[in-house]
């Protein structure tokens, strides 16, 4: 029996293989540890903002602390963000329902999980060229 011959991309058929981001041309979340992230080819001992086009530190060291003020950088994105990944460390917190309306108005929906979470649910996100950002809270 001849075996089935790889599809485009060097993939047999069937293959479930997402599309891996390359590191060098946006920012992803390689690994995450006890106080640090390794986003691209930089570590990070401090909470960030990830978007596809940047990494910056993050003036909030608890996720009760988010303020839409303190994510004024993503404005200045080069791409809108149109999700907002908040990873609040070890566990979710709740977020009161103005702070979300009021990220609602300035056109971001956000999804509060782990830090854990958060980063892949960012990698996943960004393989599928969405428009988020990651708000990263160290564990």
């Amino acid at each position: 029996m001849i075996p089935p011959r790889p599809a485009s991309g060097g993939r047999a058929p069937g293959d479930k293989t997402l599309p891996a981001p390359d590191p060098s041309q946006v920012q992803l979340v390689r690994s995450y540890g006890p106080g640090r992230f390794l986003i691209s080819d930089r570590e990070w001992r401090c909470p960030v903002l990830v978007t596809p086009f940047s990494t910056t530190a993050w003036n909030v060291a608890r996720a009760e602390e988010l303020t839409l003020e303190s994510l004024e950088a993503l404005k200045a994105a080069p791409m809108p963000t149109e999700l907002l990944v908040l990873g609040c460390g070890a566990r979710a917190i709740f977020v009161p329902p103005d702070l979300r309306a009021a990220l609602k108005t300035a056109g971001f929906a956000l999804e509060v999980v782990d830090t854990g979470s958060a980063c892949r649910i960012y990698n996943v996100l960004l393989a599928e060229s969405r428009r988020v950002a990651a708000a990263l809270i160290p564990l």
